[in-house]
């Protein structure tokens, strides 16, 4: 498979992207590069090869997940800038239309 302009640019529109001249050129050159890794990959015999589930024989070691207290609500408001009563009080970002 070769990767041509009008492949680079049909992504770009898809991704939304917008790319110049000699930067569609370089994706080009790297898409071309990529396709021809996983071409590579193509001619390796899997043959009899199970596929992995996990990567290592390794078990995961989980600790107890125990609920405690590791600061109180008022250290934990001590310093905020604005605060009200038991939350932090932070100015409004977002414009309802």
């Amino acid at each position: 498979m070769n990767i041509d302009l009008n492949t680079v640019e049909r992504v770009a529109v898809l991704a939304k992207l917008s790319f110049n001249e000699s930067e569609k050129t370089k994706i080009q050159d790297d898409l071309n590069k990529i396709v021809a890794y996983f071409e590579k990959l193509n001619e390796v015999d899997t043959d009899g090869i199970e596929p992995l589930v996990f990567m290592t024989e390794e078990i995961n070691a989980f600790r107890e997940d125990v609920s405690r207290l590791e600061i109180t609500k008022e250290e934990a408001l001590k310093n905020a800038p604005q605060k009200n009563s038991d939350y932090y009080k932070v100015p409004k970002f977002l414009e309802r239309e």
